[in-house]
């Protein structure tokens, strides 16, 4: 008995004298379990209002005058309908008046051309 009393002091008196702490027990990660989500309700979306179409005869008009506008020729109103459009306003001499419905005319989706344009010396 005396022996076994011995030995727990030496073990004892061995685990005293150390400086250092016992290093921390390993740990493992634990898996998580991740409860399914539930989508949330939501209000059914009402249909999508699609942007309002542009006129064509608008469209046409302006491409027309677009034209007009980038050879110099200004002041000058057209309008469309259906691919026929009519040119409206004043020119100088009769020169730009004919060359008015002549580019006109190159427009793409111009069908006819109604020059209604006065000729207006000094316009």
């Amino acid at each position: 008995m005396k022996r076994i009393i011995a030995a727990a002091a030496l073990l004892a008196l061995a685990a005293c004298g150390k400086d250092e702490a016992p290093p921390p027990a390993p740990v493992t990660p634990t898996p998580q379990v991740i409860p399914d989500a539930k989508p949330e309700a939501k209000a059914p979306e009402a249909p999508k209002a699609e942007a309002p179409k542009a006129d064509p005869n608008k469209e046409l008009a302006s491409r027309v005058k677009r034209a007009l506008e980038d050879v110099k020729l200004v002041g000058i109103d057209a309008s469309a309908a259906d691919g026929k459009v009519t040119l409206w306003g004043t020119t100088s001499t009769d020169d730009e008046r004919k060359r008015a419905a002549s580019i006109a005319a190159k427009v793409d989706g111009v069908k006819s051309v109604d020059n209604q344009l006065k000729v207006v010396k000094g316009s």
